[in-house]
């Protein structure tokens, strides 16, 4: 299955965010002055700031929160812990979250945070030490009427407490609706953890049902093995899907009769990778996104399916799990060849729902069940996908183009409602 493909370098993801964005706002028919609106993002903050290490040494970091749009809402978006971590990103992962939120009809604009570390090289001391240090500096501009961050990659609920308590010793009382993400026992919610994955899987319920697919009898291969792909693996095997494939970034393994998630998951947990697995042959991440397959989720990084693979994807659907695994010229290759893409900002937005009921929970100091919040997070999905869907086939675009018009008439609508102050 391997091939000697040259791989293209990644394209600027900012870059990419605003050519999906041009494609619908061309079929809007969208105003000059609407378009520059929205193309940019509306505040962007770069801090630096010290962090002392264990061994008594002081080191720089640089940090980013950007907040893309306003108009419908404050602002939500994850923040990410990775060395890799650039502003264009930060840009594009912004204005994502402004059309995932839109997509989804939650009252939010779009936003992102990161900071350019290697989490695995510091102490769990040293991360605390940087975590309070940099919501310090972004303190200006997050708040629970303002700017709500959440857990993204590199990040988990821990991180959010410590967030959470920074801003809440700067105010003198607890804020728990300044992040959302966070532990239990300090106003989380109920279902957080799984939301994404949870999403996910409804939103794949509802397309099979809409193609004619047994969901239940559907063969699955899944590139990430995380939070989200780990779920998501659990979710649909309990739903009696075969998972053939599952990998992390060692590689992966491939059983065509299927996979035990559980067993699976034990094995990683072991020894740090689901490579070795006994009851499956090895594979590479790039061999995982050609496997013949009813459901292709991509779960781990961006750009993974270009012009370089995009003819060589077997799969009936690709659900993007994570963000931005499509670049717009595999997105045309796959749409001719009868590929059905559940674009990122529709298929992944379960975590911003589940965020989002958070928020409320805090806001309100009322918590709902787990049960409460499922049927709330289907409920959500499921009408985002059949308004999608309907836009799609109106005016006969792929699923992407169709969730960017959705999306961008609703934030467009909402900026000229509101129209330009002063």
């Amino acid at each position: 299955m391997a091939t000697d493909t040259l791989v293209p370098a990644p394209e600027n993801p900012f870059a990419i965010a605003r050519r999906q964005f041009d494609i619908a706002a061309d079929l809007l028919d969208l105003s000059p002055n609407l378009r520059c609106i929205l193309r940019s993002p509306q505040r962007e903050l770069t801090v630096n700031f010290p962090v002392k290490l264990d061994d008594g040494n002081t080191r720089m970091f640089t940090g980013y929160r950007v907040q893309h749009n306003l108009s419908r809402g404050p602002v939500k978006g994850g923040i990410r812990y990775h060395p890799s971590v650039t502003l264009d990103e930060i840009r594009a992962l912004a204005m994502l979250m402004t059309w995932k939120c839109a997509v989804t009809n939650l009252p939010y604009g779009g936003a992102k945070g990161g900071v350019i570390v290697d989490p695995r090289q510091l102490s769990a001391e040293e991360i605390e030490r940087l975590t309070r240090r940099y919501a310090t500096e972004i303190s200006i501009l997050i708040g629970p009427e303002k700017d709500i961050p959440a857990p993204d990659v590199n990040t988990n609920p821990q991180i959010m407490a410590w967030i959470m308590d920074t801003i809440s010793m700067h105010q003198g009382y607890t804020v728990p609706a300044i992040v959302t993400g966070k532990p239990l026992n300090i106003g989380g919610s109920e279902g957080r953890n799984e939301a994404t994955a949870r999403g996910i899987v409804y939103v794949l319920g509802e397309a099979t049902r809409h193609l004619g697919i047994d969901l239940s009898r559907a063969r699955v291969a899944i590139q990430g093995c995380g939070n989200v792909g780990a779920n998501t693996a659990r979710m649909l095997h309990d739903l009696g899907a075969t998972v053939v494939a599952i990998s992390d970034s060692q590689g992966g393994v491939y059983n065509p009769r299927g996979l035990r998630p559980i067993d699976l998951l034990q094995h990683k947990r072991h020894t740090g990778t689901v490579r070795g697995y006994p009851r499956g042959e090895s594979i590479t991440n790039e061999e995982l996104i050609e496997l013949d397959c009813d459901i292709l989720v991509p779960a781990a990084l961006s750009q993974v399916i270009t012009a370089a693979n995009a003819t060589r994807v077997r799969a009936r659907i690709v659900a993007e799990a994570a963000n931005g695994p499509t670049t717009p010229e595999a997105d045309e290759i796959l749409y001719d060849q009868g590929t059905f893409v559940l674009p990122d900002i529709l298929a992944n937005a379960g975590g911003v729902t589940v965020s989002y009921f958070e928020w409320v929970q805090g806001l309100q100091e009322f918590f709902w069940t787990e049960r409460e919040v499922n049927a709330q997070l289907e409920r959500v999905i499921s009408h985002a996908f059949q308004s999608v869907l309907r836009v799609a086939q109106e005016r006969e675009v792929p699923m992407r183009t169709a969730a960017y018009v959705l999306a961008v008439k609703r934030v467009a609508d909402a900026v000229t409602t509101r129209g330009i102050y002063p």
